[in-house]
């Protein structure tokens, strides 16, 4: 079974958060949400998660892929946190996924890992984002990282991570049943 690990901060955006975990189980994926601190996480709008691990828990490295949301200071937080710097790395280098949207695209920097990468984020990071090729598309995909721009480009962004995952089907199935195909016109 393919598996995926989110990331939890305070002040975390909850579409963005929400989105991927809905979307990763109901296509049958182990996804588990990970807290930087305490179990119970208050996103950047007053909705309280209960999270499934905390960075105290074991295995954290086990997951086909880490999946970073953005939401201020969520992302800042996670930015901030030594311990997702390093996990980031260690996803990075295995070749496994390392998926950040909105503002999280800053952890990436700040872990090192997109100089000379393809990526883009939310336009209020931009600059924030170092010696890396910005680019104002919906997603992009360079090798193993994976970037988004935010809230709205969140369903895209959960279907692009099953396709990184191999599961194309699931994909496909639940870009239509999510009836997510009567809006997408790109």
């Amino acid at each position: 079974m393919k598996s995926i690990i989110v990331m939890l901060a305070e002040g975390f955006e909850e579409i963005e958060t929400l989105t991927v975990v809905d979307v990763m189980r109901r296509a049958g994926v182990n996804c588990h949400m990970c807290s930087i601190n305490e179990e119970e996480v208050t996103g950047a709008h007053e909705i309280r998660v209960l999270s499934d691990l905390t960075l105290n828990s074991p295995n954290l490295n086990s997951y086909d892929g880490i999946v970073l949301p953005g939401g201020m200071p969520g992302a800042l937080n996670l930015k901030n946190s030594i311990r997702v710097i390093e996990l980031v790395k260690e996803y990075f280098g295995n070749g496994k996924i390392v998926a950040a949207i909105c503002a999280a695209p800053i952890i990436l920097e700040e872990a090192g890992i997109i100089k000379g990468r393809k990526v883009t984020s939310y336009p209020d990071f931009k600059e924030k984002l170092g010696n890396s090729i910005y680019t104002e598309e919906t997603l992009v995909e360079d090798e193993n990282v994976l970037t988004s721009r935010g809230p709205a480009t969140a369903l895209p962004f959960a279907f692009a991570i099953l396709r990184k995952l191999g599961l194309n089907e699931e994909a496909e199935n639940l870009y239509n049943s999510m009836l997510f195909s009567m809006i997408d016109k790109e």
